[in-house]
């Protein structure tokens, strides 16, 4: 790989943050509040990006007790979703998410495939994130799951959430992603936000939630326009100047099905110009079950 320099890092990720700038808007955080997010070295991600993220502003790593994704549910209450709809066994999966053991496996579809393998080859095996499993054997030995918050070490309170995923295979980062709610112009009521620190910007999923009549519940990333839910590349230069572009073509949408069996399960699917491109799986079992909440059994 060709190496430009600290300020730019690697051409393959220069070229893409280029077009980031070339296609996408200017912005900044006074005025585009929900845009903000964890950015990458040039050099990589890794497993641990937020423990030297904690390092950079002077906050704590927490590793104990039962950790979630969300503090609180209920906050993505909305006109158009009610928490209370979703199953219980659900709920606590986002709440407790460190409590719960992962499996994943992944089903690339038909001419994509070797899409993945370069992507893999350019940006995911050196960059140590967003490790897409391109095959069975990728995942047969078992995925990490690892949920750590960054803490005020004044206040106490929770600056920062993320979830490391890594395949104890092949060592590779699967995912390293902050998690947090956040409001988008043009919808009523939070999103998921989901940050995937990449050099010198990040990548930014914001879905809105969706519960179904079986207690099923979905965050779907898909809109139209900048300002809607949706896929988000954002690059930084060294004078602070900060660029946003919304994927337009690029969909998603996750769907958590309530515990069977003391067994949560989870579909993720992709899309790219309305072709599914890829098809993740996931197992989620409560580690310590004896830990659930009486609504939650």
């Amino acid at each position: 790989m060709v190496w430009l320099g600290e300020a730019r890092g690697y051409l393959t990720d220069w070229v893409t943050q280029l077009w980031v700038r070339l296609t996408g808007r200017r912005v900044d955080l006074v005025s585009f509040p929900w845009l903000a997010g964890p950015v990458g070295d040039p050099h990589g991600i890794g497993r641990d990006f937020f423990v030297k993220l904690a390092e950079q502003e002077g906050l704590e790593v927490e590793h104990d007790g039962d950790r979630g994704l969300l503090q609180d549910f209920n906050a993505l209450a909305a006109p158009d979703f009610m928490p209370e709809q979703v199953n219980a066994s659900v709920r606590d999966f986002y709440t407790r998410t460190s409590a719960y053991e992962l499996d994943a496996w992944a089903e690339w579809c038909g001419i994509f495939r070797p899409f993945g393998q370069i992507l893999a080859l350019l940006f995911s095996r050196r960059l140590q994130q967003l490790n897409v499993p391109l095959s069975g054997l990728d995942t047969s030995r078992g995925v990490t799951s690892e949920v750590v918050q960054l803490v005020d070490p004044v206040t106490r309170e929770i600056r920062h959430t993320a979830w490391i995923r890594q395949l104890l295979g092949t060592g590779n980062v699967l995912y390293a992603g902050g998690y947090s709610l956040a409001e988008v112009p043009r919808r009523r009521g939070l999103c998921v936000k989901v940050v995937f620190p990449l050099p010198n910007g990040n990548a930014m999923v914001l879905m809105r939630p969706e519960a179904h009549p079986d207690g099923s519940f979905s965050v779907v990333s898909a809109g139209r326009e900048f300002g809607d839910p949706g896929f988000y590349f954002t690059v930084r230069d060294g004078a602070g100047r900060m660029w946003a572009r919304y994927v337009r073509s690029l969909k998603e949408g996750i769907r958590v099905f309530p515990a069977k069996g003391g067994i949560v399960r989870a579909d993720h699917v992709l899309t790219l110009w309305g072709a599914t491109f890829l098809r993740l799986h996931y197992r989620l079992q409560a580690a310590r079950p004896e830990r659930l909440s009486v609504a939650a059994i």
